[in-house]
Formats: C-alpha cells, structure tokens, sequence
C-alpha cells in the first residue's frame, strides 16, 4: 500500500493506492493555517486514521509547494511560509518512524500523469502546472529528474521568451520582473487585463466568460494569453524536446488552449514540425497527491500489506 499526501496551503489530502494503482481511501483536512507543529500533527493524524482503517502498514509520499534544498536539507521555495526552513521530511520521519520522501507538488503531478495519466508511456514527460503560480516537473523513463538544485521544472521562473514591446512586464514575488509566472498565473493574467483598462477580477473564470461574451479586450487579452503560452512552452521544447506536455491547474480547464497553443508555438521551436503533444491531465486536481504516492515505486520491500 502507498500513501499520497498533497499538503496544500488551505487542505491537505491522502489517498491510498493499492497495488494495481485503484484508490482504496481518500481524505482531506484543512491545513492549520501558519502553524508547522500543528500541520506535522494534521499529516501524522491523517496517516495513522487511514492505516488504522485499512489496517496496513505504507510507504509515505507528500508533495508540498516548495523543495528541499539541497544545502541546508530543509524546505525552500514554500509559498505556505511556515515551511521554509523547516526539515519536514525528517520530523515526520520521527513520528512515523519509516521513511518519508517529499517532492514539489508540481514534480508530484508529473510524475502521476507520467505513470498512468495522460502521458503514460511517453519517454519525456514535461507536467505544466498553471493556476495560483506557474510550476512543472519532468519525468524521462518514468524517472521523476530533481536536478542538483532541486529545481527542474521551474520554468515560471525564466524571463518570458520572445516577449513584445507591448509584453508589460510585470514585477514578480520572486523579486525579477517580466517572469513567464507574471503572465501565465491566473492571478497574472488578471493583472494584465486590469492593468489594459477591464473592470477588476475575483477569478480569472470571469476573463473567460466575459470573453465569451464577446467583450473585445477580454477576448484580446485570451489571444495574447494563447499566444503566451505558446512562447512559454516553446522555450521547454527548444531545451527538452518532450515528448507530451500535460497541463494542470485551474487554468488548464480552458479547451481552447489544447488547439489554439500547439498552432502557435511552431514559429518559436527549432524544427520543421513540432511532434510534442499537448493534453489535459487524466487525474485532474487528484494528480498531485496520486503523484506523491507513486514517489515510492512499486517493488520497494519493507512495507507490508497488512499490519
């Protein structure tokens, strides 16, 4: 049996995943919010409930906003700040007293779409995440690729590429300006569509349905976010050339993005054609804890079915 956690910044969900992958049991708390103790409490109470329950002894996998930083061997990059600078991976390590590995979310919904999602098979595998913030992870041979500085997959984080004298550049949290993250976000997008003279956005779902409305500066802020994207995702293919680009995250729920981007990109890749397939993710929001129990494979002993 293997446990997923997704450590989100207002929940936190388990799944148990069988051996043949089905879902045995899924559940979801609310994450203490600033408190790190009271979320170490939260996961460890989380995992002894499903384990009890099914009773079973599991391998632990969570994925978390943020990475373990390979100088320190605690959480960096967290946007749920009371992590950072923890070593969360070795607290829970105590309280569990098994081993515990941890991932980005976004590498942890790669990783899920690349076993048995959309992607699975494909020998490269670049997961897209785009919502809140802009993240991804790359997955080659079924293998989840860290990198030395535990960042791969950070492509929100590069300069827009090929960007316009009419691309405002936006200053981004990271403290850089004009971040593909300032564009693509859904809080971003937004932005730029106020910043164009639109009346304020809650969500950036309004953009769309306003767009679909036919108001023109919605439906020209759409063409410029295709065409974005199409930039962004150029600039991936040109050094990683995948094989099957997933997407994720509340704005991967716009159809149009899967025909207007791969028409758009081809004039910003270096090749003839552009074979990358572009596809919505299989398991939807449910990736990224999936994700995070495939961090633990399969033929790992030590773990036993039942207690």
């Amino acid at each position: 049996m293997r446990i997923g956690i997704d450590l989100g910044g207002s929940k936190i969900e388990a799944v148990a995943l069988a051996a043949d992958n089905s879902e045995r049991l899924r559940r979801r708390v609310a994450t203490p919010q600033g408190d790190y103790l009271g979320t170490l409490d939260a996961i460890t109470r989380l995992i002894n409930q499903i384990e009890t329950e099914l009773d079973c002894s599991a391998s632990i996998g969570i994925g978390i906003p943020g990475a373990i930083s390979a100088l320190t061997g605690r959480i960096k990059n967290a946007n749920s700040t009371c992590l950072i600078g923890q070593a969360l991976d070795q607290d829970l390590q105590k309280r569990l007293s098994r081993p515990v590995r941890i991932a980005n979310d976004a590498d942890c919904f790669a990783l899920s779409e690349a076993s048995d999602g959309a992607a699975a098979g494909a020998p490269t595998v670049f997961g897209v995440i785009v919502g809140t913030g802009v993240g991804g992870g790359l997955v080659i041979n079924g293998e989840l690729l860290s990198g030395a500085n535990r960042i791969a997959g950070e492509w929100g984080h590069n300069p827009l590429p090929w960007a316009g004298d009419d691309d405002l550049a936006m200053p981004c949290y990271c403290g850089l300006r004009g971040c593909i993250e300032t564009y693509l976000s859904g809080p971003g997008l937004c932005h730029h569509y106020e910043q164009a003279g639109g009346q304020p956005l809650t969500r950036v779902e309004e953009l769309v349905q306003r767009a679909e409305q036919s108001e023109p500066l919605a439906r020209r802020l759409l063409e410029r976010y295709y065409e974005w994207l199409a930039k962004g995702l150029a600039g991936v293919i040109n050094v990683l050339d995948p094989a099957v680009i997933v997407l994720g995250g509340g704005l991967s729920n716009m159809r149009p993005l899967y025909t207007e981007v791969p028409a758009r990109w081809q004039r910003y890749v270096f090749s003839d054609r552009v074979d990358t397939r572009l596809l919505p993710a299989r398991h939807g929001d449910s990736s990224g804890v999936r994700g995070a129990a495939w961090l633990w494979p399969h033929s790992h002993s030590g773990f036993s079915s039942s207690r």
